[in-house]
């Protein structure tokens, strides 16, 4: 039953998400000795993303065979550990209620899939010929697979920074 409130209280507009028992229940459930595995795995493939990219544009300027290479394992490296880093994030998605009640969280989710999607194509187009692979195409996936990036972990660092998902609630 829901508690008697003045006029004044009425009055004021609420958000029905923000008022649900579960809002505040945001504490990681997937952890190591209190740190989320989510949070700790994203750092690979972001930086693989990136890397990938860097090593197109490596190639693009020098030529050398080498950064093929660097941008098949790169981009491969990426999406397996994209695909970890998901599988613990989806999993913490669906087990925590202050996590999945939020908009916020089910943007980035839907943006961690895309950019798995494209991390996968990206290591998929490179697969049978590295280095013919690089330009034009591979070099413009490299770059969405970036630009990606940066969009979905700027909304997973709003996540936690600004709405403490995955964040204790008290120290240990």
């Amino acid at each position: 039953m829901r508690e008697k409130r003045s006029w004044k209280q009425r009055r004021r507009l609420s958000d029905p998400i923000e008022e649900h028992v579960a809002f505040n229940d945001t504490e990681t459930k997937i952890a190591l000795n209190g740190h989320p595995i989510h949070a700790m795995m994203v750092a690979f493939p972001i930086t693989l993303a990136f890397s990938t990219f860097g090593a197109d544009l490596f190639y693009w300027w020098t030529a050398d065979a080498f950064w093929p290479r660097v941008a098949l394992w790169a981009a491969g490296f990426a999406f397996l550990m994209g695909v970890l880093a998901g599988i613990s994030g989806t999993i913490e998605l669906l087990m925590v209620p202050g996590i999945r009640i939020r908009s916020a969280s089910w943007t980035h989710f839907i943006l961690a899939v895309m950019l798995l999607s494209v991390l996968g194509l990206n290591w998929g187009f490179r697969l049978a010929n590295a280095e013919d692979a690089v330009l034009p195409y591979g070099i413009l996936i490299s770059a969405l697979a970036a630009a990606m990036t940066g969009i979905t972990g700027w909304h997973g660092g709003k996540l936690v920074f600004d709405y403490h998902i995955g964040t204790q609630s008290r120290p240990e």
